[in-house]
C-alpha cells in the first residue's frame, strides 16, 4: 500500500567553489515541476549604510571601498559621484579620464579572473582552475598574466591593487606622471595580444540554448560605451514596450528594494518586473558603441551585432546567461584598448583634485560593476555630514532574476530526465555561476536543499 503523505527529500551540497561569498538554495518540486527556487544569501549584514551615517563626506569613497575587495574601485567611484553630485562639483578633463583608466584595471582583473578562474571550468568539465591548468595550462597562464595587467593598473593609479588609497573626492590624492604610466603602456600591449586569444578561446566553448526572462538595466552614456558614468537605460523583455531611460535622481522611484525571508539582502524590481544588470544587459544598451575592434571581436565570437536604442527591435538582443563569458572576454579587450588610448593621450592635469566644498543636500551616482549597475545615493548637513546612505549593488538587484533562472534551467533539466541530485547540483552550480554574483568576498560555500513531494 502506497504512502499517501507528501514525501520529502532534502539534498545538501557542503561546497559551491568559484563563488564569492556564503549563499544556499532551495528547490521546491511537486510532481516533477520546480514551483519555487530560492537563492538564500545568510551571510550577517554588514550595515554599511548604517555606519557611514555621521561620516564626513569626504570619507565614503575609502570606506564602501572596504564592501569588496575584488571590485573596491566601482564602489569608490560611484561613492564619489553621488557626493560631487550633492555638493554640485563635476570632475572632467584629465582627472576623469584617470578614473574610467583606473575602472578599466579593475574591469581588466575582475572580468579576467571570473573568466579563466571561476567561469571556463564549467565549459571544459573541470572542477577547478587547477584542473583547468593541468589541462588548458597557457590559457590559464594567459589568464594570470592579464589579472596581472589590471591588478598593476589599479596599483599604480591606486596606490595598492585591493582597496585602492589615492582616490578622493574630486579625484586623486596624487596624479601620475606621463613617464609613470609609460611602463603600463608595454604590458598593455601585450594584454591586447591575450585578450584577443581569450575572445577566440571562450567563442569555442559549447552553450546550451537557455533565455534570461527579464528586462536588461545599464548605465548609457552618449558616445562611449558606459563604465564611469552614465543614465540608467532598459530594455525591456516584453518586445512590446520600447526602451527607456530615466534620471539617476529617480533610480528608487524605478528600482524597488523589499526584503524576502530567506535572504539577508534585499530583493529588487524594476517598475514591477524582474530586472538583471550586467555583461549582457551593457551589451544589450550600449553595445553599439564598443570600439570597432571590439566589436570586430564580437562578431568572430558570434555574438553578431549589438541592438542599440534606436533598433533595439530590428537586433534581438542577446539574453543567453551561458553566453554572458562572451560578453566579458569582449569587455577585457575593449577595456585593454581604451586604456592604451587614455595612457597615450594623457596630460598631467595642474592639480590632482577639484575642491569639493560641503552643502546640504542629496547626491546620487552610480557606475558599471563588472557585475553589473552600482548605484549610491548620500544626503548631506550643512557641515557635510552624512545623514543617510542608500547603496544597491549589482547582485541584490539580480538575485530575482537567477532565481528564476535557476528555475527554469532545473525544470529543463528534469525534463530532459536529468533528476539525480548530481545532475541537479550541476545545473544549478552552472547557472549561479553564468550570473558571477559578488555576495562578498568571504567563504565560499553553497548549501543546496531540494525538497520534492509527491
Amino acid at each position: 500500500m502506497s504512502d499517501p503523505t507528501p514525501r520529502a527529500q532534502e539534498l545538501r551540497i557542503p561546497s559551491l567553489a568559484r563563488v564569492e561569498g556564503e549563499t544556499a538554495l532551495y528547490l521546491r518540486i511537486h510532481h516533477g515541476t520546480v514551483v519555487e527556487a530560492r537563492l538564500k544569501i545568510y551571510e550577517p549584514p554588514r550595515f554599511f549604510e548604517a555606519f557611514l551615517r555621521g561620516r564626513a563626506h569626504t570619507e565614503p569613497p575609502d570606506l564602501t571601498s572596504r564592501i569588496c575587495g575584488i571590485c573596491p574601485v566601482a564602489y569608490q567611484m560611484s561613492a564619489c559621484r553621488a557626493i560631487e553630485d550633492a555638493c554640485g562639483v563635476v570632475v572632467d578633463g584629465q582627472l576623469a579620464a584617470l578614473r574610467r583608466l583606473l575602472y578599466c584595471g579593475e574591469w581588466i582583473e575582475s572580468q579576467t579572473l571570473h573568466i579563466h578562474m571561476l567561469h571556463a571550468p564549467d565549459f571544459l568539465g573541470e572542477d577547478d582552475v587547477i584542473g583547468l591548468s593541468r589541462s588548458h595550462l597557457e590559457h590559464v597562464k594567459r589568464g594570470l598574466r592579464l589579472k596581472q595587467t589590471g591588478n598593476a593598473v589599479v596599483e599604480l593609479l591606486g596606490g595598492r591593487a585591493i582597496h585602492p588609497v589615492n582616490v578622493r573626492i574630486g579625484g586623486f590624492h596624487r596624479a601620475p606622471t606621463r613617464a609613470e604610466l609609460r611602463p603600463l603602456e608595454e604590458r598593455l600591449r601585450t594584454a591586447l595580444d591575450d585578450a584577443w586569444d581569450t575572445v577566440r578561446w571562450v567563442a569555442g566553448f559549447e552553450f546550451p540554448d537557455a533565455e534570461c526572462e527579464a528586462d536588461l538595466l545599464a548605465l548609457a552614456e552618449p558616445g562611449t560605451y558606459a563604465i564611469e558614468s552614465g543614465v540608467p537605460t532598459v530594455l525591456p523583455y516584453d518586445a512590446t514596450l520600447p526602451p527607456y531611460s530615466f534620471p539617476l535622481r529617480d533610480f528608487t522611484d524605478h528600482v524597488a528594494e523589499e526584503q524576502v525571508s530567506h535572504s539577508t539582502a534585499l530583493h529588487s524590481r524594476l517598475d514591477g518586473r524582474r530586472h538583471l544588470t550586467g555583461a549582457l544587459a551593457r551589451w544589450a544598451v550600449s553595445g553599439h558603441l564598443l570600439s570597432p575592434l571590439a566589436l570586430q571581436a564580437a562578431r568572430e565570437a558570434g555574438l553578431g551585432d549589438p541592438p542599440s536604442q534606436a533598433g533595439a527591435g530590428r537586433v534581438e538582443a542577446c539574453r543567453n546567461p551561458y553566453r554572458s563569458i562572451l560578453v566579458r572576454a569582449v569587455e577585457v579587450l575593449y577595456a585593454v584598448q581604451e586604456a592604451l588610448r587614455i595612457i597615450s593621450e594623457y596630460e598631467r592635469p595642474a592639480h590632482p583634485y577639484a575642491e569639493v566644498p560641503a552643502r546640504a543636500a542629496t547626491g546620487h551616482g552610480a557606475t558599471e560593476a563588472p557585475r553589473g549597475l552600482l548605484y549610491h545615493r548620500y544626503a548631506l548637513d550643512g557641515r557635510g555630514r552624512v545623514t543617510d546612505a542608500r547603496i544597491v549593488p549589482p547582485t541584490a538587484q539580480n538575485q530575482g532574476a537567477i532565481e528564476e533562472d535557476l528555475r527554469r534551467l532545473v525544470q529543463a533539466g528534469l525534463d530532459r530526465g536529468e533528476g539525480s541530485e548530481t545532475e541537479l547540483t550541476r545545473l544549478c552550480e552552472r547557472a549561479v555561476r553564468n550570473h558571477d554574483p559578488c555576495i562578498s568576498c568571504s567563504a565560499h560555500f553553497l548549501e543546496l536543499d531540494i525538497e520534492r513531494t509527491r
